[in-house]
């Protein structure tokens, strides 16, 4: 029996087994909990393919079961946690509302960006449309964002069905949205060709140091707006040339 075929299958079903474990203590209100699980599901989620990589055992069956771990680490739990902040809004919803269950358009989004992907060739070295694990850590980090910040700005944003609303259908969209966004892989050890990579991930960590919960969500877009601007210069220079 060959071994090593099995491995990034086995660390692609330790990243559902993450998601699973993040949707239980998200069910229990521990939110904290539940982002470090989808870290780790993310963690491995990039070690499968590695791994597949450095073992020649890339095939259809993992990237179908990469697709279906991502969906409940990606896209159930994101869906549960914006469904639960839609739940105890301080205007407008009440307990009977229909409106909470619309946070899990997140799931819808995330599902049919997955079903995407694996039929997209375009999205080898790159993306088009936000990732689904980034999405779901700019989704988990805003209950943690409002437990610890002392912003009563926040607080307002944060706990307004509108705002709530507004997000759950901005991450449907760009999810799916026909936006190249850069990929963070080095591929080269050298600056000139990973400039981009590397100047985000040092602002990332300088905003993390600084903001710490609340740097994600502004890193998530961070990354959405450098895409595009990298994208508009990539434009000028073909236009130039």
């Amino acid at each position: 029996m060959n071994i090593k075929k099995h491995v990034p299958n086995t660390i692609t079903l330790l990243n559902l087994f993450c998601g699973c474990i993040a949707l239980v203590f998200a069910t229990r209100l521990d939110f904290e909990m539940a982002f470090y699980l989808v870290c780790l599901g993310i963690f491995f989620d990039f070690f499968d393919g590695f791994f597949a990589r450095l073992f020649n055992v890339s095939g259809p069956l993992g990237l179908q079961l990469d697709s279906l771990a991502d969906m409940v680490t990606s896209g159930v739990v994101p869906g549960y946690i914006m469904f639960y902040l839609l739940s105890n809004c301080q205007h407008e919803v009440s307990s009977n509302s229909w409106i909470p269950f619309l946070g899990f358009i997140i799931t819808l989004g995330s599902c049919y960006r997955l079903a995407v992907f694996n039929l997209d060739t375009r999205q080898t070295s790159s993306f088009i449309g936000l990732p689904t694990p980034a999405n779901a850590l700019f989704i988990l980090s805003l209950p943690l964002v409002l437990k610890f910040s002392d912003s009563l700005v926040m607080l307002e944003i944060l706990t307004n069905q509108w705002v709530l609303l507004g997000i759950t259908l901005f991450s449907a969209f760009i999810l799916n949205a026909e936006i190249p966004l850069f990929s963070l892989k080095i591929k080269k050890f050298n600056f000139k060709d990973n400039a981009l990579q590397i100047v985000f991930l040092s602002l990332s960590f300088v905003l993390l140091v600084l903001f710490q919960f609340l740097a994600i969500p502004l890193i998530i877009i961070g990354y959405v707006l450098l895409s595009i601007v990298n994208n508009t210069l990539k434009l000028d220079e073909k236009k130039n040339s």
